[in-house]
């Protein structure tokens, strides 16, 4: 298990994947063939379901399916794992959010995170974002944690774990390159002059983006790259002189 910092979330949430119920769930989809057969056969593709959630304000079944279009409000001490397409997402406890239609049916355009905290996981494919109350993400296929911070006013946290990701809070935008953990904070009014700044990697794991990144037959950079970089937030596999976090490049307002 790698080094992890929590900030206002229990260790529970962030290994939920060492359960035994949760890796034999995994195994179990895996096992069947993942999203491709669960489709051609209207299996559900939830693969984890604990607690009490909500799927278009009714109470969710565990054998339902989640489209694009739903969407999932979950409870205190609850989480939903699904996969929709190339795309594996964790639902954390007490999170509402919308999973909106892309091309087709079974592509998802846009996940909107209005409270709590979702980690995912994008194969390559067409437009895709995150949206938060402050702060937009759009994808190219990477593996990333969102959280929607509201003891904290709102803010959003957000970290690119690994790949491309088009930043936009406010009047700021940037584009993050990252291999291992790229963090940031989008503000709802600037903060010394700025609306994106940086922040550490806090309440995520590489093993739960390992996890959902080999239920859609992916592997996280550092999987491929054999190696791991220091975890501070950067988003470097190597950690040099002077090398700065993005968002403290960009022009202060």
């Amino acid at each position: 298990m790698t080094p992890h910092t929590l900030q206002g979330r229990s260790e529970a949430e962030v290994t939920w994947f060492q359960r035994r119920e949760a890796v034999a769930a995994a195994g179990a989809w895996l096992a069947l063939g993942g999203w491709g057969t669960a489709q051609a056969q209207q299996r559900s593709n939830v693969v984890e379901f604990v607690g009490d959630i909500l799927l278009n304000g009714r109470r969710m079944l565990p054998q339902q399916t989640v489209q694009t279009g739903d969407q999932i409000q979950t409870g205190p001490g609850s989480r939903l794992v699904f996969v929709i397409g190339n795309a594996a997402f964790h639902v954390r406890q007490n999170s509402r959010l919308s999973v909106e239609r892309g091309a087709t049916l079974n592509a998802v355009s846009l996940l909107r995170l209005l409270t709590g905290a979702v980690v995912s996981v994008f194969g390559r494919g067409g437009h895709r974002s995150i949206s938060t109350p402050t702060l937009t993400a759009g994808i190219r296929g990477t593996g990333v944690y969102t959280e929607v911070m509201d003891d904290q006013g709102g803010r959003s946290y957000f970290c690119n774990c690994y790949g491309t990701v088009d930043v936009t809070c406010g009047p700021d935008r940037l584009v993050s390159t990252s291999s291992y953990h790229q963090s940031f904070w989008g503000e709802p009014a600037a903060r010394n002059g700025r609306f994106i700044r940086p922040a550490n990697a806090i309440n995520h794991t590489d093993e739960e983006l390992e996890f959902l990144a080999r239920l859609v037959g992916q592997r996280t950079a550092w999987e491929i790259a054999g190696r791991k970089g220091v975890k501070d937030g950067k988003g470097y596999m190597h950690d040099q002189a002077g090398q700065m976090h993005p968002a403290m490049t960009m022009p202060v307002r």
